[in-house]
């Protein structure tokens, strides 16, 4: 059974890596993040069900439910998502923050990969983006005009609520838009999406 976040609730997340060792430290950064609940192929019930997988080998995506959205971690970097069970591709070394924003994204029902998003299946998209677009820090960020007015805001040092009221959206819209900018500039958080977008012209001081 697939679970779909609401507003205030929790997305839980079940990483699935090769490397258990590994899965196990990347669950434990995504809880500490707080909006995630973390779960482990060793320590999943039969009671618990998750939204979004993270997988480490694409072997692993056949053996999920075919409506299950999975974050694909890779060695080889960022790639096309070139299976229907991939939601995101992101690289293996990524940041748990980034990677917990690509599942929150996932789960949403965009399709993405760093530096680029295809966001035209969601309600929330906009525009959609070139994919072939994967060297983020050589080349600015394609942003939708309200993920460019988030950014705006978030330049100013507004919080998800101002920037919410700013621009007549909800929360949970400013969140996903947030999150989708971070996965666009390959950034750990709002500061280090702000200076990313910076020296990429993207945004004045």
């Amino acid at each position: 059974m697939l679970a779909r976040p609401d507003d205030d609730e929790s997305l839980p997340v079940l990483v699935a890596l090769v490397d258990t060792e590994r899965g196990e430290r990347l669950a434990a950064s995504l809880a500490e993040l707080g909006d995630i609940i973390a779960l482990t192929t060793a320590g999943m019930e039969a009671s618990d069900h998750a939204a979004v997988v993270i997988v480490d080998d694409i072997a692993v995506v056949k053996s999920l439910p075919p409506d299950t959205p999975v974050v694909l971690l890779s060695d080889s970097g960022s790639e096309p998502i070139a299976h229907d069970g991939i939601a995101a591709a992101l690289r293996a070394d990524a940041y748990p923050v980034l990677i917990a924003a690509a599942a929150r994204l996932a789960a949403a029902g965009y399709r993405i990969s760093e530096g680029a998003a295809d966001t035209s299946a969601h309600p929330l998209g906009e525009a959609a983006v070139d994919p072939d677009e994967s060297d983020i820090h050589a080349r600015p960020a394609h942003l939708s005009p309200r993920e460019a007015e988030v950014l705006a805001l978030l330049a100013d040092g507004a919080p998800n609520k101002v920037i919410a009221r700013r621009l007549g959206i909800s929360v949970h819209t400013v969140k996903f838009h947030v999150a989708a900018i971070l996965v666009k500039l390959g950034a750990a958080n709002r500061t280090d999406a702000i200076a990313t977008a910076m020296r990429q012209g993207l945004v004045l001081v």
